[in-house]
This record gives C-alpha cells, sequence and structure tokens, in this order.
C-alpha cells in the first residue's frame, strides 16, 4: 500500500511539471526571445503644425471645421461662408511660420471679418518646413598617413615637420567641400519638397472654393505665409486666383527663390502691405518695389500700414480696411 502511494505522487509531480517544461521550451524558441528583447516600438511624434491643429478642433465650432485632402496628407482649414446671398468671392489665407489657422495677428481676424463683407473665408494650416529641421552633422575622418613600401623604414629627419599637417589640412579642406556641396543638395531637395506640400495644400484650398461658387479667389499670405502664396502664384499661375494681397511678407530661411526674386514675376494684382514704422519692413518693401518698377505692365502695389502695440483692436480694424479697400476700389 506504501508503494503504491509512493507511486501515485511521482506520477503527479510529474504531471504537474510537464505544463513548465512547456512553457520554458516554448519560451527559448527564437521567435520568442525575439518578441521579449525586441524595444517596444513609439508612435512618430506629431508636428508642431499638426498639434496646432489639434487645439484648433478642440476650440473652435465643428462648423467652421473642414478636413481637406492635399494628395494623401489631410490637413485642416478653417471655413467660414459669405453673410451674403450673392458672394463677391472667397478669400484664402494662408499663416506664416509658427502660425496656425487661426493667428490671432492678421490671420483670424481677416478670416472673421470678410463674411460679414461678403466674401468665403477660408483660412489653411501649412505643414511644418524641412528645411527648419535639425540637420545631422557629418564628422570628417582624418586620413591615415600611408604606410612605407615593403623593405622600407618611414622617414625620420627627411620629412618636414609640418609635412602631416599640411596633408591633414588639405584633406580636412576637401572633406569641408563635399560637406557643403551635400548640404546644399540636400537643402535644395528639402526646399522643393516643401514647396511641392504646400502647394499641394493650396490647390486643395482653391478647389474647395471653387466648390462653392466663388466668382473671385484672392490669396492673402502673412509673415513667410506671404512668400509661399507668392511663390505658388509664380511658379504654378492658377487662372483660378485673380488677386494676391501680401501682409508683413518674409522669406523663410534656406529657400531657393527670395521674395525680392518672385515679386517681379507675379501676373496678378498684387497689394503688399508693410508696416512703415518698422524699419527692417520698410526697407525690404522698398526694394521689391524698386524691382516692380523695372517691370512692364506690373499690377503690383504697396500700402503702408502703422504698428500700433497699443491698441492691437485697432491695428487689425486699420488692417482689415485696407486690404478690403484694395480689393473693392469702389466701395
Amino acid at each position: 500500500m506504501l508503494t503504491l502511494y509512493r507511486t501515485t505522487l511521482a506520477m503527479c509531480c510529474l504531471a504537474s511539471l510537464l505544463p513548465l517544461g512547456a512553457l520554458a521550451a516554448d519560451a527559448e524558441t527564437p521567435e520568442a526571445a525575439a518578441e521579449a528583447t525586441a524595444p517596444a516600438t513609439r508612435p512618430p511624434l506629431l508636428e508642431r503644425s499638426q498639434e496646432d491643429a489639434q487645439a484648433l478642433e478642440r476650440r473652435l465650432p465643428k462648423a467652421e471645421q473642414q478636413t481637406l485632402q492635399a494628395g494623401a496628407e489631410p490637413f485642416l482649414a478653417l471655413w467660414k461662408p459669405a453673410n451674403d446671398s450673392d458672394p463677391q468671392g472667397a478669400v484664402i489665407i494662408v499663416p506664416g511660420a509658427g502660425e496656425n489657422a487661426d493667428w490671432p495677428d492678421a490671420v483670424g481676424p481677416l478670416r472673421r471679418k470678410f463674411p460679414d463683407f461678403g466674401w468665403h473665408s477660408l483660412s489653411v494650416s501649412l505643414p511644418d518646413l524641412l528645411a527648419d529641421a535639425p540637420q545631422a552633422r557629418v564628422e570628417a575622418t582624418p586620413a591615415a598617413a600611408p604606410e612605407p613600401a615593403a623593405g622600407e623604414s618611414a622617414p625620420v629627419k627627411d620629412t618636414p615637420a609640418d609635412a602631416n599637417a599640411n596633408v591633414a589640412q588639405a584633406t580636412a579642406a576637401d572633406a569641408e567641400v563635399a560637406q557643403g556641396t551635400d548640404a546644399e543638395q540636400a537643402s535644395e531637395q528639402n526646399d522643393q519638397a516643401d514647396a511641392e506640400r504646400i502647394f499641394a495644400r493650396l490647390d486643395a484650398a482653391v478647389a474647395y472654393a471653387q466648390q462653392h461658387n466663388a466668382r473671385s479667389i484672392v490669396l492673402i499670405g502673412h509673415g513667410s505665409g506671404a512668400y509661399w502664396a507668392a511663390r505658388y502664384l509664380s511658379e504654378k499661375q492658377p487662372p483660378q486666383v485673380q488677386k494676391l494681397v501680401m501682409i508683413a511678407a518674409q522669406t523663410p530661411a534656406r529657400v531657393e527663390h527670395d521674395l525680392l526674386s518672385l515679386t517681379p514675376t507675379l501676373k496678378v494684382p498684387t497689394a503688399d502691405l508693410y508696416f512703415a514704422t518698422r524699419t527692417v519692413d520698410r526697407h525690404a518693401a522698398m526694394q521689391r518695389l524698386q524691382a516692380s518698377k523695372r517691370q512692364k505692365d506690373s499690377h503690383y502695389k504697396q500700402l503702408s500700414l502703422i504698428a500700433m502695440p497699443a491698441n492691437k483692436a485697432g491695428e487689425q480694424e486699420q488692417l482689415f480696411r485696407r486690404v478690403r479697400g484694395w480689393m473693392s476700389p469702389q466701395q
């Protein structure tokens, strides 16, 4: 009886250990080991412009929000229909770097004011620029000193003391030239990629405005948004856009063409609004005006503004009146 009890106990212990052995065997398989050692994948970080768009989605009425499609990339635009049975057209507002589609300086006030005067307003959001992303540095590898041939000893007395230094300097100079060429090519590629991405969004905005029977489309750019609006009209020349308004225009860093070279190429009536009280803006505006005068049949006009740091509401009202007055001179 004792022997039978011991045998039964041993069989029970063995049966209880079998699942543990199977688990251990599974854990030792290559697939299980790879899963255990693989690092957890993190979702890609959102662009700053995407975070801004999400903040606007939480804050603004859903009726104003429109998700437009630029190729395979969706983006947020803010739409306000004209409060008029017979709208004059649509204004498409392009914010500058670091701004969103409801930016309190120029962008938001204009998009809210124009519908009360017979214009649809569509304010778009632009992507982060690749040109502004930090670039990886490539360290130049110093060239190794040439090894002596078989049977020869390394020169000791006949080699000048600064010979190796001269070789190192020449090698470093060649490396710097090559690195500079690579950086220039990367900058050009980033600029072209940024332009294609932004142009796709402006194409989508123009198409959306056309869907609402906009008889006239005016492109309004603020800050660096004025640069991209001007470049879009210069390179693509869409027939649907009849006018351009540039407000406190700025040229982004590391772009192929600056605003000064783009201004004379514009084929549509253009209003260039600048703050005369800001020395840098006034000087840049003067250069653009001189460049426009060299062109025959230029439709370029400048309008000066007065900055009002202590009265931002008055400054925005001044801006709106100057823009509207230029767009509708008969009013």
